[in-house]
């Protein structure tokens, strides 16, 4: 009998993450999904990574808490205006003050601590170049050094165990290639949530960069976002 090929994923309860999920329990992994509070102004996402993490029957989904709204310096963490209504260009441009200072660092080092306890040599990640090419921490390259550093600092890697392997498997997609791999796979769009500002009743915004992507994806398509928006009859 092999032995049970574990993976953890990174879950935050957005489109990317939920399709992320959906790809590794299609691929034959033991799910164990990791959510992070990391002090974001609102709590809905985690909210929606929970209906996910049921949704796909998880081996176990785990929550940690860590507050980089010590830090601060990101409108998603500290009282600084949410960009809207930007159009195309300007969201390609430079990188955005909805950018926390190493979260994505931050994140896979717990996903790798969980990873190691477990036995789980692939982490999953939710990240994409295209659409988000002004984050630093979605490059490929910075994927590949992470890796590369997992196995470096681990004593699973340096006993040579096995090889941390961190899969992206949505990073060259477009967010409407997204989309349709996730109806492929039967993610339910309505469950997720992927708005920076979302109203004091859990409404998206429908006018952040994450807000004006998602919708553009879904029209491009021709089909209409389940998410519930601001504003929507």
């Amino acid at each position: 009998m092999s032995a049970t090929k574990r993976a953890v994923i990174l879950l935050s309860g957005g489109l990317d993450s939920a399709t992320t999920l959906a790809i590794a329990a299609d691929e034959g992994y033991e799910l164990h999904a990791l959510t992070v509070n990391y002090g974001q102004r609102h709590s809905i996402e985690l909210e929606a990574a929970r209906r996910v993490a049921r949704a796909f029957s998880v081996a176990r989904h785990l929550e940690i808490a860590i507050d980089l709204r010590a830090f601060g310096a990101s409108a998603l963490t500290a009282a600084i205006e949410v960009p809207k209504d930007r159009p195309n260009e300007a969201m390609g441009e430079g990188i955005p003050i909805t950018y926390v200072p190493a979260r994505n660092t931050v994140m896979l080092s717990l996903a790798l601590a969980w990873a190691e306890t477990l036995a789980a040599f692939d982490l999953f990640v939710g990240v994409n170049c295209v659409d988000y090419s002004g984050y630093p921490d979605c490059r490929p390259e910075y994927l590949r050094a992470f890796e590369h550093l997992a196995n470096l600092a681990t004593q699973a890697g340096v006993e040579q165990r096995g090889r941390f392997t961190v899969h992206a498997p949505l990073i060259q997609m477009t967010k409407e290639r997204i989309i349709e791999r996730g109806h492929e796979l039967g993610v339910d769009y309505g469950m997720t949530h992927t708005c920076y500002d979302p109203t004091p009743g859990g409404l998206a915004c429908a006018r952040c960069d994450a807000c004006l992507i998602r919708l553009a994806a879904f029209a491009k398509l021709g089909l209409t976002d389940p998410a519930a928006y601001a504003g929507s009859s």
